[in-house]
């Protein structure tokens, strides 16, 4: 064989080895994709806590798996609903509808919820205020996806102590999605969209006493004093718990609970997470998540980290006790995965659904500019100079989400132009303190926004379901009490959020280029070679795979 004859046959023998290798590649999905979201949590939480964190939790994904250090989202607001729904579709609250928990219903004349759904009733508690489903969110998730791609055979249950945690990320069609019912229930519920009864192991886990176990003390972890990552114990810049006068460690559960709606007080704790851990390792046993060779999804949202947050504050001993808390609820879900689906078997994506902004009280004593917004003055305000300017009532149908709806049948009685209204009444908000920019319906549907808060508004604004004005505050600005935390900004605060990816057929590494939220459901739909989510407007993160 000449020299030229046998390397065209070794190119050949490696072309067809390449390409057999490939399509192992493109057959080859895990057993089971675990999306977890924690709820409000910065990015600089790994970083602020991470050498008080073990081994087995956040700094598994960090170190054996891809950290995306500069990932945002890229719309307002940042809010649980949209952001969850967003991580999930690929898209942002433009295209999947869900513009915030609660928004105004222009056409029913009423606020509606995200989740809620008064077609359904709930499944394992009488109350009617449990009747959810994922039905106003228009675009599917990459876990709808895996179910079409599968033909119904991989299986999907969301997971939260919040409803809407659990049944945005599992889709339209997932084979359940389970929510914490507190007050004086303290159960799993889901809803008739998915099932007409419990299943057995969400029954016998409710009848296990489980959730009653944690009405208990919550002290810290660790010695408090070692908390250093965090402010003092006591300061003026928390809530705390009714019945207890100061909002310091420790808290008794137990004698508290009645004063703060029973069952209610362990999802506002670090042990609403532990508990939510639990469900999901008796979920994996109970729906036999990743037992075979089909892909299943599990999503898991922890909830209890947004609930400690608005209380006791980003910068509260509280929330960074919840942290070193959560990563040993991380590391035990993670160990469980290993024994009941086998190292190497399976998939992890870990972020968040918002950020939280430090407490304006407490930034503005350390000098930085921050405040409160009044939100019934401003509307007295606008009344006044409405009907000063347009010699008419009514025009204001709703203010709600920094948003205000015009009254259209108001306008048409009163002969004004809707564009006429929009111009006057945002050159009049945007001369008052503490708004920073003011944007209308025009300007959001006519232009073409590529940076800038302007585009994460545009990206936020669903033509049918938004106002006709939207108001931006100025930075560290809330309509929120003196004491905790909030979000729903553009700014990177409630914006910067963690991106981890973990396990089969992911890359070891970090990167610090720019991604965003919409990325991960393209990136996740790359991995298991299925259809995108039907609206996915994000990108494949080609260096995160493997």
């Amino acid at each position: 064989m000449t020299k030229k004859v046998f390397l065209i046959a070794l190119m050949v023998f490696l072309s067809i080895d390449c390409k057999s290798q490939e399509k192992d590649k493109i057959n080859h999905s895990p057993k089971l994709v675990v999306g977890i979201v924690v709820d409000q949590m910065r990015y600089d939480y790994l970083t602020r806590f991470y050498d008080r964190f073990g081994e087995g939790g956040f700094k598994r994904m960090i170190n054996d798996g891809y950290n995306c250090k500069n990932n945002h989202f890229n719309y307002v607001p940042t809010y649980t609903g949209p952001g969850h729904a967003s991580v999930y579709t690929g898209t942002t609250p433009q295209n999947h509808g869900i513009i915030s928990n609660n928004w105004y219903d222009k056409f029913a004349k009423e606020e509606v919820y995200c989740a809620s759904d008064p077609a359904v009733k709930a499944v394992g508690s009488d109350s009617e205020m449990e009747r959810m489903s994922p039905h106003r969110m228009k675009t599917t998730t990459v876990s709808d996806q895996n179910r079409l791609h599968t033909q119904l055979r991989g299986k999907t249950i969301g997971i939260a102590i919040k409803d809407r945690g659990a049944i945005l990320p599992a889709g339209h069609t997932a084979n359940g999605a389970y929510w914490f019912r507190g007050k004086d229930e303290g159960k799993w519920i889901t809803s008739t969209y998915y099932r007409n009864e419990l299943p057995d192991w969400v029954q016998k886990f409710n009848a296990s006493g489980k959730a009653k176990s944690y009405f208990k003390v919550w002290n810290t972890l660790y010695d408090i004093k070692t908390y250093k990552e965090s402010g003092s114990d006591e300061n003026t810049f928390e809530r705390g718990y009714e019945g207890k006068e100061t909002a310091t460690f420790p808290y008794d559960l137990a004698k508290l609970k009645d004063q703060n709606r029973g069952y209610d007080i362990i999802k506002e704790s670090a042990y609403g997470n532990s508990l939510t851990a639990d469900f999901a390792i008796a979920a994996i046993d109970g729906e036999q998540m990743g037992s075979d060779e089909v892909t299943d999804f599990l999503t898991v949202s922890f909830s209890s980290t947004d609930y400690v947050g608005h209380n006791f504050g980003v910068n509260s001993k509280e929330i960074e006790d919840t942290y070193l808390r959560l990563d040993k609820d991380l590391e035990r879900f993670f160990n469980a995965l290993d024994s009941k689906v086998g190292k190497g078997q399976y998939t992890v994506f870990l972020t968040a659904d918002h950020g939280a902004v430090h407490v304006p009280s407490y930034l503005k004593s350390v000098k930085i500019p921050a405040g409160y917004f009044d939100s019934k003055k401003m509307a007295e305000k606008i009344q006044a100079f409405v009907k000063e300017k347009f010699k008419a009532e009514d025009l204001m149908e709703n203010a709600s989400n920094n948003q205000i709806f015009f009254n259209y049948s108001a306008l048409q009685k009163y002969n004004i132009d809707a564009e006429e209204l929009q111009k006057a009444l945002a050159h009049f908000i945007l001369q008052e303190k503490q708004i920073d920019k003011v944007f209308t319906r025009s300007q959001l549907e006519n232009g073409n926004y590529t940076s800038g808060i302007a585009a994460l508004l545009q990206k936020g604004f669903n033509q049918k379901r938004s106002g006709d004005i939207i108001i931006v505050f100025d930075p560290a600005t809330i309509m929120y009490s003196l004491t905790g935390s909030t979000h729903g900004s553009g700014l990177t605060y409630d914006t910067h959020a963690p991106l981890l990816f973990y396990g089969q057929g992911i890359r070891k590494g970090s990167t610090t280029a720019e991604t965003h939220i919409t990325d991960i459901a393209p990136t996740i739909s790359a991995l298991l070679g299925i259809a995108f989510p039907n609206g996915a407007t994000g990108d494949v993160l080609p260096f995160v795979l493997d």
